[in-house]
């Protein structure tokens, strides 16, 4: 299936300025495929960052776009959802943006079940800023701040936003990208809460610290740390030892906020009357 790419980028913004091997471009096409996959209207549609390295995407995609504050990406976000429920809001945050500053935003975000799509690029490391750890570095591995390696227990973020209540989860790689495509269009045709976590790679600040200094390198190691939801519950508890699930995790239908917040509208002007 061929699909429409140039429509959906500010041609004047590129080339972009993500690092050679970044996975970031990637899934920034890849979401873009999935939005031309699920017919989504450009013109009702607007894109929410924050910053850091993911944070470039927003300025590079040809839609109404906000590059946010730190960590306050899903912020703006219900602020907009709220604003105008009839349009469709993509929030594009990475794994210190969205789980570090942002972490609380992430959490009533789900909790309220807002009708977001929020996509997580999940590189494992401040990125822009020299490499600093993040909730999402995994324990032992190393960054300019964990020198001699972190000793943090890193998130799930697929367990953490299902606690908080989001009613659609999703988790793909870069290495994948016909899956990633699929979970963003069905995540964007979803009303109530996505979360998509994109693991992306970032040769430079994290790999090059952690024996993986090549994105070949990187990329092969998504390939062989992922394995389909469809295969995973097969697996044994050994098999799944430095492995992850990637595809739909979970999905459920649920009241959505703004509707219910729709209802209280209504019914406060119907007793004025």
């Amino acid at each position: 299936m061929g699909y429409k790419i140039d429509e959906y980028l500010r041609q004047d913004k590129l080339p972009h300025i993500w690092c050679p091997g970044c996975g970031h471009g990637t899934i920034m096409g890849n979401l873009i495929r999935g939005i031309d996959k699920a017919k989504i209207d450009p013109d009702k549609t607007v894109v929410v960052s924050g910053i850091g390295c993911s944070g470039r995407a927003s300025g590079y995609m040809n839609f109404d776009t906000l590059h946010t504050t730190h960590g306050r990406a899903i912020a703006f976000a219900t602020g907009i959802k709220l604003a105008n429920p009839e349009l469709n809001v993509i929030v594009i945050t990475g794994d210190g943006d969205g789980t570090a500053i942002g972490g609380n935003h992430l959490i009533h975000g789900a909790r309220r079940n807002i009708d977001l799509t929020v996509v997580l690029m999940n590189n494992h490391i401040y990125g822009m800023t020299s490499g600093q750890f993040s909730p999402m570095t995994p324990t032992g591995d190393n960054a300019t701040t964990a020198p001699y390696g972190n000793i943090d227990q890193n998130f799930d973020l697929a367990d953490l936003t299902k606690a908080s209540g989001a009613s659609f989860i999703a988790r793909g790689t870069a290495y994948n990208t016909r899956q990633l495509i699929e979970i963003f269009a069905e995540g964007l045709l979803h009303t109530g809460f996505s979360f998509i976590e994109a693991i992306s790679q970032c040769p430079v600040n994290y790999g090059r610290r952690n024996g993986l200094s090549s994105a070949v390198d990187m990329l092969k190691c998504q390939r062989d740390s992922s394995v389909n939801i469809r295969k995973w519950d097969s697996l044994s508890k050994e098999e799944k030892k430095g492995k992850f699930p990637t595809g739909v995790l979970y999905k459920e239908d649920k009241r959505e906020y703004t509707e219910m917040y729709q209802e209280i509208i209504d019914s406060v002007q119907e007793e004025a009357k």
